[in-house]
């Protein structure tokens, strides 16, 4: 088993007792969960939270809570953001450079399934975009944005725009539109869903290497594949309600069970997917666990 820890005194998000009513409709009930710095010694490695659950449970409602683009009825959401927004800092969130604010549009980046960009704008200029939104000069801006399409394989795409750009190539503009903005904190709506399994392949190969780039970087992805949950993720939580005594659904739903992959030693391994103890867990989510959410 790899050698990791997980720093409970170093939380990076904190949901609390988290409550969200529309119209007269309790979607989310006392939703509570955390996640902790993951450090791995010699590594760069931050954080994937794969986020599981039936349709009509309220994942895109927590999801948008988690990003600060829907106020909570009740309770709170809080991250761990440098003070100085500028730097990604180099001590531990928990240092004197660190500290907790309640989340709120603009610190964490939200990518959606149809990968929204500014049409009339290239590939480089929606990032540099983005970035001047987020306070940096456009020279700053600029640098940033180039060494993002570097990195995800589309320095030869910066000046094409979106329509010129395949699905995943879109996606992966996106993805580094947020970044821009938001360089530690992203979700991500169903990712993989529709995709064949060679892009999806790319999608899991894309995310691990964006979890890879900063020890600080947390990455919440929302799916209803659990294989590819379970393939990127360190953590996953499963969203669902109880029930009544005839089998009736409770209104609310919140994290009713959480598995920590590391601790098992089901995460950080190229052949993962091929081990008998992965597929038993993908088992037990599919065939027993979501039979009770």
């Amino acid at each position: 088993m790899d050698t990791y820890q997980r720093r409970q005194d170093e939380p990076l998000l904190l949901i609390n007792n988290v409550s969200l009513t529309l119209g007269d409709n309790l979607v989310l009930r006392d939703v509570t969960a955390r996640i902790d710095n993951v450090v791995r010694p010699g590594m760069e490695q931050g954080q994937v939270v794969g986020f599981l659950g039936p349709s009509g449970r309220g994942k895109t409602q927590l999801s948008r809570v988690l990003a600060g683009l829907q106020d909570p009825t009740r309770g709170e959401v809080l991250i761990n953001l440098p003070k100085d927004r500028s730097s990604h800092g180099t001590s531990g969130p928990n240092g004197d450079d660190f500290h907790l604010v309640h989340v709120h549009s603009g610190l964490v980046g939200f990518v959606t399934q149809d990968y929204r960009l500014f049409e009339h704008r290239t590939a480089l200029d929606n990032l540099v975009v983005a970035g001047c939104k987020s306070g940096l000069s456009r020279s700053d801006s600029t640098a940033k944005a180039k060494d993002y399409l570097q990195t995800f394989e589309l320095d030869e795409r910066a000046s094409l725009y979106p329509a010129q750009l395949s699905g995943g190539q879109r996606q992966r503009v996106a993805i580094a539109q947020q970044l821009m903005c938001c360089p530690n904190y992203l979700v991500m709506d169903e990712p993989v869903s529709g995709l064949d399994p060679l892009m999806k392949q790319k999608v899991c190969e894309l995310i691990i290497r964006l979890s890879e780039m900063n020890e600080l970087t947390t990455i919440i992805v929302i799916t209803h594949d659990i294989r590819a949950a379970a393939k990127v993720a360190d953590t996953i939580w499963l969203l669902g309600q109880d029930r009544d005594e005839s089998g009736r659904l409770i209104p609310g739903s919140y994290i009713k069970k959480q598995y920590d992959l590391a601790s098992m030693g089901l995460c950080w391994h190229e052949e993962l997917t091929r081990s008998a103890q992965f597929n038993d867990l993908v088992t037990q989510i599919d065939e027993v666990d979501f039979k009770g959410l």
